[in-house]
């Protein structure tokens, strides 16, 4: 990646049934296992969240982690199942080839505009526009989420994070390093944000 480039890098789900899942990403989503670590004790960084026991994780994507944006899946041994909050709202990928996946594989989808949404193992929902795949850009298009106060969060991620705003209205906003990279959806939700254990957090490159 060019020097003075920034780009968001992945976003992290700990999930439940680890097997499910990466058949979910593989056979539906299209995406392939890029890398896979395990560790014997919790991260020293706290990055796992409240969890201290033995972990893996995978980073699954369309490529490699150099040039796309990727999902990391934590898997904590031992942990099933994780309470779902309404931080999280959805993944936008421009995959026809993934809605075609689903609905040869019978996978449970309710349509929307230009597309399908669909539920991986664990609840996480992502919406699949069927349309053909950007050849300049990243399939993953946007990752929505929730904010109860859209003024402090656009703040956050333009003054602190150092995104740009694309697109912005009362309710929502949407943010981004780059107009061909993954851009980030904020949705103002009127009720408070309760935060997700299965949800860990972004990650962005400043170079």
């Amino acid at each position: 990646m060019a020097s003075g480039v920034r780009r968001t890098l992945h976003f992290v789900f700990k999930v439940g049934k680890r097997a499910e899942t990466m058949r979910f990403y593989r056979e539906v989503l299209g995406m392939k296992a890029l890398r896979h670590e395990e560790f014997e004790e919790g991260c020293k960084a706290t990055c796992n969240g409240p969890y201290d026991g033995r972990w893996s994780k995978t980073m699954t994507g369309f490529g490699p982690e150099d040039d796309n944006f990727v999902v990391e899946l934590t898997y904590n041994y031992g942990i099933k199942s994780y309470t779902k909050g309404n931080d999280f709202q959805y993944v936008l990928i421009q995959s026809k080839t993934a809605v075609a996946n689903a609905r040869r594989l019978n996978w449970y989808l309710q349509n929307i505009d230009n597309g399908v949404s669909v539920d991986a193992p664990g609840g996480y929902t992502f919406h699949l526009l069927d349309l053909d795949e950007p050849e300049d850009s990243d399939k993953v298009r946007s990752v929505s989420l929730s904010a109860s106060n859209l003024t402090k969060s656009v703040e956050y991620w333009t003054e602190l994070l150092g995104m740009k705003v694309y697109e912005q209205s009362h309710q929502a906003a949407l943010l981004g390093y780059a107009e061909k990279q993954v851009n980030f959806a904020v949705d103002i939700i009127y009720s408070v944000i309760c935060d997700s254990l299965g949800i860990s957090f972004l990650s962005a490159s400043f170079s």
